[in-house]
């Protein structure tokens, strides 16, 4: 409609100027062919206006009895007006611009068609008139010697009441059906290209917010308009409608994605059976042999010759035990891995199941000759936080860590429990988190390994100080997991010789 509307007032300026020029020019041209006759039948208007000046007066305007919308001036090389035909009176010195006046008559001598000139009407004193001019010359002066100019205005008469309902009759009304016409056909255009153009882009929309919301695993797009012969969409026969060839390029993407899905979704799907299977069979025989070794080293240490058949033994039931504890942790992170686990959470106070956590661990840190303490955030006893947790999993994440932390602290170390709270109601609008942080005094981790930390089955290049052993690249992987489960995010910051510091941070609750 716009477009219509815009269209047709420039239709209609573009006519209205057009018949303005034309309107000027036509005076134009009436004006000059006036002054052409009147100078080749009156030579002496100057010599007349110096003796007669009242009669050059009547006979300019008897001259301009048939041209009442014109009116004539006699004027010196300065432009003063020595006589003039209208009724206002001019001051004794009044003068017109002269640039007009020479550029009409320069062009009537060289006989120039000039297109129209406008210049200066001082019966109306403004500068918007059509004017013409010839040049004057004294008869027995030099050939060509101009003494002045016969000047012409034409002024544009007003239209009085019945013509200008004549007007109004014949142009207003053909220029609003004209108008109303243009309006109406570029709308209608307007409306057919956009519906041509947005209904395919409105299915196509459709189709891709479908995909988005159904997912990989959808059955289908677009229902029943959606047919695929041999993994490729079918677009009409012939068709070179690139909106067509785009839904139909939509439709091969979506298929061969889909088609690639289900192939990682049942390669997944068979590695976490097969880790899950394969962690159930190893655990009885490792089990087995454990139990084999044990009784093994007990009857070597009460044999003091068999000294070098007990450290044998020592190594094998420890790697024995490692490989049984790294297939316990690769079903346990195959059974987290499960779409359809569930967590079991309960609203805790999570600063007492840290309490029983460290309590844990406190014999083993003794043992190994380290500080191990738990603190609370200031407030947290009067306002405890509380978390939806599941605590059997909640207590392995949480263990993994200190477990980790024991492992890399050296004796005369300290290993430090934080609980607190951030991002409370009054900043953040929401209920904030709970932070549960492991931080210790130990060997601290190399910024290479910070970024791989929780990748699965990553080992850090450096051995633990404290039992000479690195990391099976499980239990760090199974805290992410499980913190992942909790809604929750897991950071690292650490320096080399200095320690580290690992922070679970999960949504709160509300007892």
């Amino acid at each position: 409609f716009a477009t219509g509307l815009l269209t047709a007032l420039w239709v209609i300026a573009t006519v209205a100027v057009a018949f303005q020029r034309i309107d000027r020019e036509a005076s134009y041209d009436r004006a000059d062919m006036f002054l052409g006759r009147m100078v080749s039948m009156y030579d002496n208007l100057l010599v007349l206006h110096e003796l007669q000046p009242g009669e050059l007066r009547q006979l300019l305007k008897n001259l301009l009895l048939f041209e009442q919308d014109t009116q004539l001036y006699l004027l010196d090389l300065q432009g003063r007006v020595l006589a003039h035909t209208g009724e206002a009176r001019l001051a004794p010195d009044f003068r017109v611009s002269m640039q007009p006046v020479r550029q009409a008559a320069q062009a009537a001598s060289e006989g120039v068609r000039s297109a129209y000139v406008m210049g200066d009407d001082p019966e109306r004193m403004d500068a918007d008139a059509v004017v013409a001019a010839r040049s004057l010359t004294v008869p027995g002066a030099a050939k060509n010697e101009v003494a002045g100019y016969l000047y012409l205005v034409c002024n544009k008469a007003a239209l009085p009441a019945g013509r200008a309902e004549i007007f109004r009759s014949a142009f207003v009304g053909p220029a609003l059906a004209a108008i109303a016409g243009v309006v109406t056909l570029t709308t209608l255009l307007a409306v057919w290209i956009i519906a041509a153009v947005t209904r395919p882009l409105r299915r196509l929309s459709a189709e891709v917010a479908r995909a988005s919301r159904d997912g990989l695993s959808a059955a289908s797009v677009g229902g029943a308009e959606l047919a695929l012969a041999g993994g490729e969409a079918l677009a009409p026969s012939g068709s070179k409608d690139e909106f067509v060839q785009l839904r139909a390029g939509f439709r091969t993407m979506l298929s061969t994605l889909r088609q690639q899905w289900d192939s990682l979704q049942q390669l997944d799907h068979f590695r976490r059976e097969g880790v899950s299977n394969l962690s159930h069979d190893l655990r009885s025989p490792l089990t087995a042999t454990v139990a084999c070794l044990e009784t093994l080293e007990q009857r070597c240490q009460r044999d003091a010759s068999g000294e070098e058949d007990r450290r044998l033994i020592e190594i094998a039931l420890r790697n024995t035990r490692n490989a049984a504890q790294m297939v316990r942790s690769l079903g346990d992170l195959a059974l987290l891995d499960e779409p359809a686990f569930q967590l079991h959470a309960e609203l805790l106070n999570v600063s007492e199941v840290l309490d029983d956590i460290a309590l844990r661990f406190t014999e083993r840190a003794a043992r190994q000759g380290v500080s191990l303490r738990c603190e609370h955030q200031a407030g947290l006893r009067e306002a405890p936080p509380f978390a939806a947790i599941d605590v059997e999993l909640f207590e392995r994440a949480v263990a993994n860590l200190i477990d980790n932390a024991l492992k890399f602290t050296p004796d005369g170390g300290e290993v430090l429990l934080l609980i607190g709270v951030s991002g409370l109601a009054s900043e953040t609008g929401s209920a904030g988190l709970v932070n549960v942080t492991v931080q210790d005094n130990g060997s601290g981790i190399a910024a290479q390994d910070i970024d791989h930390l929780f990748d699965r089955l990553y080992q850090r290049r450096d051995a633990a100080p404290v039992t000479g052993e690195g990391g099976k690249g499980l239990g760090l992987a199974i805290v992410k997991r499980i913190v992942e489960l909790h809604r929750g995010a897991v950071q690292v910051s650490s320096q080399p010789g200095q320690g580290s510091k690992v922070t679970i941070s999960l949504p709160r609750g509300s007892a």
